[in-house]
């Protein structure tokens, strides 16, 4: 290629399928870039449009899929939050089990949960295991789980936090540092 140079990678793929006399052709060089542009940017639309058939991928069209499942949209929320609610709500249909609240959690949190049932208090505990301190989406997954469990069941949540056990041989005081306080026990 002679002195222009072509930005669009869709445009030299174009210009590679032209006969080697154009090689020279800053015209054809233009022509191709050009259009090529115009390719990038088509199938940069394209993929953004099949993104929005997919939770994981979503993102303008996170308010259809809210709208669909009947949850409100909150813009204020973050897109990774918005994603965890849509995802426990496509997870959580069928038949109440442990399972089921399992799977439900471990949408919203992204870590281990367990869950344990006391049937003699009719109730059963979601158990944070990897994830120290209170989840940033408790509220929604709270709200989820209430719209899957049985009205008579009791749900009580446990979660880890950092104790003086765990940083005294593991932690450096740099790492102590940058260690957010509600990860901490007693932490605000």
């Amino acid at each position: 290629m002679n002195n222009v140079r072509m930005n669009s990678l869709r445009g030299r793929e174009l210009f590679s399928y032209l006969p080697a006399y154009y090689e020279t052709s800053r015209v054809m060089q233009a022509d191709m870039d050009a259009k090529g542009s115009e390719l990038d940017a088509l199938y940069q639309a394209l993929n953004s449009a099949a993104d929005q058939f997919y939770v994981r991928t979503a993102t303008w069209g996170l308010e259809r899929w809210e709208m669909e499942l009947g949850i409100p949209t909150d813009r204020n929320k973050p897109i990774e939050q918005r994603r965890a609610v849509l995802e426990s709500k496509l997870r959580g249909a069928g038949t109440f089990s442990g399972a089921l609240v399992k799977n439900v959690a471990e949408a919203y949190d992204g870590g281990k949960v367990e869950v344990s049932f006391q049937p003699e208090e009719w109730g059963f505990t979601v158990k944070f295991v990897d994830t120290l301190g209170i989840p940033p989406n408790l509220e929604d997954l709270k709200a989820a789980i209430e719209e899957i469990k049985p009205a008579h069941l009791v749900v009580s949540y446990a979660f880890n936090y950092l104790l003086i056990r765990d940083i005294h041989d593991v932690m450096t005081l740099l790492d102590m540092g940058q260690t957010p306080l509600n990860k901490f026990a007693g932490g605000v």
